[in-house]
């Protein structure tokens, strides 16, 4: 076998939140550096107590982390290479094959570190690394903070070299906020395409499906010259309640709904639901999904929108590559790509509409779209490829 190209790691939360999409986000970047000829490690070194979506709740126990890892190692191809520092416990214990002095002799010898989704805090062992790589999947937060002076953000920022956002208008006039000398790459979720492919067309009466959490409450909100900007959906949602009535066909979203009244609300106006639950356990599962529904429609969230961040989702990615068309709010996305045939872009419900007729009236031609889209903007290859050659590793 070639010797391999370069010794990377990737720094993740999929056994801290076992949830599908998280899931996904992560493995879809360590396959994609293994099909790029990598020596591809991973790690979760953390302070944060890890959620088990099995008994809904935080517990220190890592039985259930443990198991999903070792599970997702062995299928996926990092058997042996993957560790899990609980540091609530204790700096020195690992879960998995790779001891404490493993990981930090792959922290020092490393050729990147992959900070995926910022989810990372600093630490001493981390900080034997100077290759660490922030990979930002909300774009916005971390500007505003920055423009705000928090002095906590800076430093974190500071200490990677190099910064990489979803939000690909960051830096161009559409976005607003200054960056204060700091520069931020532009990137987008890969996606290991063939892991997506289906031949399957969507049985008769699918329904354009999205998965949502709408439980979020206002923490994540954060204020930027006299203006909040949202972090949960459920607003957008409520903007847009009345789409699939409008359109004249049910919509599904894979939520809970934590109010009577509010799911009254959109089951009201055409709105399906199913419990988001079991294939946030199952991965696989929140894969069958996607593949089953006739196409996505979602929103994003406000901080999104309003910012022009440009950002489009990880899971909406994985829609089209399945060859199903998404229809999803404008956050500038189309200045690169999209917005009609296979991928539509909306901001009115007049435009939802036309998208959805579009679509049903020829199908095998949106999907066809959706998937080339897929393959010419999302596939893992060129996304961490173009990520790498950037950081001097190509």
């Amino acid at each position: 076998m070639p010797k391999a190209k370069h010794k990377i790691v990737v720094l993740g939360f999929m056994g801290n939140c076992p949830i599908a999409g998280v899931i996904w986000q992560a493995i879809h970047y360590i396959v994609g550096l293994q099909r790029l000829g990598h020596d591809v490690y991973y790690i979760e070194d953390t302070s944060r107590v890890p959620y088990d979506p099995v008994a809904y709740t935080l517990t220190e126990d890592t039985t259930y982390v443990g198991k999903v890892l070792a599970e997702l190692a062995d299928e996926f191809g990092f058997a042996g290479k993957w560790a899990f520092s609980p540091r609530y416990r204790s700096r020195e214990e690992t879960l998995g094959p790779l001891s404490r002095v493993q990981v930090n002799e792959l922290y020092r010898d490393a050729d990147a570190l992959l900070n995926i989704c910022g989810s990372h805090e600093l630490n001493e062992d981390l900080l034997l690394s100077n290759r660490l790589v922030y990979v930002e999947s909300d774009p916005g937060v971390e500007q505003i903070k920055v423009d705000n002076g928090e002095k906590s953000t800076i430093d974190f920022l500071s200490r990677h070299c190099a910064l990489f956002t979803f939000g690909e208008n960051i830096g161009r006039p559409e976005f607003p906020v200054p960056l204060h000398g700091f520069t931020w790459l532009p990137t987008r979720q890969p996606v290991v395409l063939d892991l997506w492919q289906t031949s399957a067309p969507p049985a008769s009466g699918a329904a354009f499906t999205s998965i949502a959490n709408l439980a979020t409450g206002g923490k994540k909100d954060i204020e930027w010259r006299g203006e909040t900007y949202i972090w949960s959906k459920l607003p957008e949602f409520e903007r847009f309640r009345l789409a699939p009535e409008k359109a004249g066909e049910d919509f599904e979203l894979a939520t809970n709904f934590k109010e009577f009244d509010l799911a009254a609300r959109f089951h009201g106006a055409r709105w399906r639901s199913v419990s988001p639950d079991p294939m946030s356990v199952a991965y696989h599962d929140y894969e069958a999904y996607v593949k089953q529904s006739k196409g996505e429609f979602t929103v994003a969230k406000d901080q999104y929108v309003r910012l022009n961040t440009g950002w489009f989702s990880d899971r909406s990615a994985c829609y089209l590559a399945a060859g199903r068309p998404v229809i999803t709010q404008q956050t500038g996305f189309t200045r690169l790509y999209g917005g009609h045939e296979g991928l539509f872009s909306f901001e009115s419900i007049d435009d939802v509409v036309t998208a959805v007729k579009a679509i049903n009236a020829d199908y095998d031609r949106h999907s066809r779209v959706a998937t080339s889209i897929a393959h010419e903007w999302f596939d893992s290859d060129k996304v961490v490829g173009s990520m790498l050659d950037r950081i001097g590793l190509g």
